[in-house]
């Protein structure tokens, strides 16, 4: 990509071949961190660590990226960037141990195999649910992130207010997930799981009223900090997926999140082309609660299904 031969077109191919390969390595980085850490509560925060760290690099890289434009050009920047990777590479390589895998690849190949472990994933009732939980609110929280520059200009705001706009959802996930960790026991996270990814982006309805931009910024970062729901749905998605599945239900997991925050901005971008940004940022709030509401209730019908062999929760009931 730093190529100065590279047309466009290579450059966005290229793109989505790093996007081809990102779900497979964090659905194996985060089956992993369960060989580490267990699939208790240390597997829940670990995770979530995981998660506090990645976006407050992507807050930090957004800043440093701005100042490092400033003193060389666009592919200047690529190469630093590949210099990270190398050094990310040569730590995995150096500073972790070799794991064996839990099954063989199937005869047919690695993508009928792949395929047929997706298929056994969302075969089953209560991964489904969870996965759904994972991409949905996301999925509509994104949308403020997508239309930051169009709104950041109907509010009259500089290009400084603008990168406030972007990091404020960013700030909320860092800050929800802080508090969450580390003054909730598990039973509270689990019990707050629920009604944080149901009503987690109503916040950005009131943007309907037509916020300031401080108020904008509130908003923005509550909603962020209602991500903290997925401490506790972490802890059910593991419970409900056989081991020996658990890297593939990652992979899809971290797959579908990436499809539906996609999906989401490029909808937003195509509604925002007829309707002003904030009546955009508001119906998508208004629209995720009423997709995620109907999907919380009917994951908190499949927790209270008692079943034997299924894994239980504080209360003594199945999880999802």
């Amino acid at each position: 990509m730093a190529l100065p031969v590279t047309p466009v077109a290579g450059l966005l191919a290229l793109r989505v071949v790093l996007a081809l390969v990102a779900p497979v390595f964090a659905g194996t980085r985060m089956a992993t961190l369960g060989d580490i850490l267990g699939d208790g509560d240390a597997f829940v925060l670990g995770r979530s660590l995981l998660r506090i760290v990645s976006q407050t690099a992507l807050l930090g890289g957004y800043g440093v990226g701005g100042l490092l434009l400033v003193l060389v050009p666009p592919r200047g920047a690529l190469l630093v960037t590949l210099a990270t990777f190398l050094g990310s590479a040569t730590l995995l390589r150096l500073g972790t141990r070799r794991r064996p895998a839990r099954a063989r690849t199937a005869a047919g190949g690695l993508v009928r195999d792949s395929l047929s472990g997706v298929r056994a994933v969302l075969a089953l009732r209560g991964p489904r649910l969870a996965l759904l939980l994972f991409w949905l609110p996301p999925a509509f929280a994104v949308v403020p992130e997508g239309l930051a520059a169009p709104y950041a200009a109907s509010l009259g705001v500089s290009g400084a207010g603008l990168g406030l706009l972007l990091a404020a959802i960013s700030a909320g996930m860092i800050t929800g997930e802080l508090l969450a960790g580390t003054l909730l026991t598990p039973a509270a996270r689990a019990r707050l799981a629920l009604p944080l990814a149901a009503l987690g982006t109503l916040p950005l309805a009131l943007c309907l009223l037509r916020p300031g931009y401080l108020p904008l910024l509130a908003l923005l970062f509550v909603t962020g900090a209602s991500a903290a729901y997925t401490l506790g749905l972490d802890r059910w998605f593991v419970d409900s997926v056989p081991a020996e599945l658990r890297g593939r239900a990652m992979t899809v997991q971290t797959a579908g999140l990436m499809t539906a925050q996609g999906l989401g901005t490029a909808l937003a971008g195509a509604v925002a082309e007829r309707l002003d940004p904030h009546l955009v940022v508001a119906g998508a709030g208004l629209l995720g609660t009423v997709c995620c509401l109907p999907l919380a209730l009917a994951a908190r019908r499949a927790r209270r299904v008692p079943d034997a062999r299924g894994p239980k929760d504080e209360t003594g009931l199945t999880t999802i």
